[in-house]
C-alpha cells in the first residue's frame, strides 16, 4: 500500500514570510513613532531636584531632561527621520538606515541611564545661585522620567532591529519616483490617416512625419 506525500502549496509557503513582514512592519512603525514621542516628552519633564545654600538658606533647584542632556531629544528626531527614510531606500541603503535607527535607540537608552544619576546640571545652577563656582547641589534626588526616556529609546531600538531583520520584506516607495537607468519603452506612434487633416496636424505637433517615411 503506497503512501501519498503532501506537497505544500507555493502560496502557503510564501504566506509565512509575507505575514512576518506585515507584522514586523506594523510593530516597527508603532514602536518607533511611539518611542520617539515618549523620549521627546520625557526630556521636557523634571529629571532632578535639589537645593543650594544661599545667604544661609536653602534655595530649591530643578533640572529638566533637556538641561541634563540634549542627546535623547536629538537622537529621537534622528530616529524618527530614519524610520521614515527606511521606506525611501532599498537593499544596502535600507540596512544602513535601519542601523542608524537602531543606534539612535541605543544612544537614547545610554544617555538617559547616565542622566538618571547626573548632577552636573544642578551643580551649575547651585554655583550660579550662590555665586561660588565650587558650590554643589545638596539633597539631590531624581524622578522617574529618565527611565521613561529609556523606554522610548528601547522602542526605537526595537524598531531598528526589526528593520534590520525584516526590512527586506517591507515595501518601498513607488518605482515611478526612482531612476534605475533602465531604458524606458518608447510609446508607439499613433496611426495617422492621410485623409484626415486633423490627424496630420496632430502628428506635426508631436514632431512626427505624417507620411510615415
Amino acid at each position: 500500500m503506497g503512501y501519498v506525500t503532501a506537497v505544500p502549496h507555493p502560496r502557503s509557503e510564501a504566506a509565512g514570510p509575507a505575514r512576518a513582514g506585515r507584522l514586523s512592519l506594523a510593530v516597527a512603525l508603532l514602536g518607533g513613532a511611539l518611542g520617539a514621542a515618549v523620549a521627546l516628552l520625557a526630556t521636557r519633564q523634571q529629571w532632578a531636584e535639589g537645593t543650594a545654600t544661599v545667604a544661609g538658606g536653602a534655595f530649591p533647584l530643578t533640572a529638566k531632561g533637556s538641561d541634563v542632556t540634549g542627546v535623547p531629544a536629538a537622537l529621537a528626531i534622528v530616529g524618527l527621520a530614519a524610520l521614515v527614510a527606511v521606506f525611501a531606500v532599498r537593499k544596502a541603503g535600507r540596512l544602513l538606515v535601519a542601523g542608524v535607527l537602531a543606534l539612535s535607540g541605543a544612544g537614547i537608552v545610554a544617555a538617559a541611564l547616565i542622566g538618571a544619576s547626573d548632577s552636573s546640571a544642578l551643580d551649575e545652577q547651585a554655583a550660579k545661585a550662590s555665586g561660588d563656582t565650587s558650590a554643589t547641589v545638596a539633597s539631590l534626588s531624581h524622578t522617574a522620567w529618565p527611565y521613561v526616556a529609556v523606554v522610548g529609546g528601547a522602542l526605537i531600538l526595537l524598531a531598528g532591529l526589526l528593520a534590520l531583520r525584516y526590512g527586506r520584506l517591507w515595501p518601498a516607495m513607488s518605482g515611478r519616483y526612482e531612476r534605475d537607468g533602465a531604458p524606458r519603452p518608447r510609446r508607439k506612434a499613433a496611426v495617422v490617416d492621410p485623409d484626415r487633416p486633423e490627424d496630420i496636424w496632430k502628428a506635426l505637433d508631436r514632431g512626427e512625419d505624417p507620411t510615415g517615411a
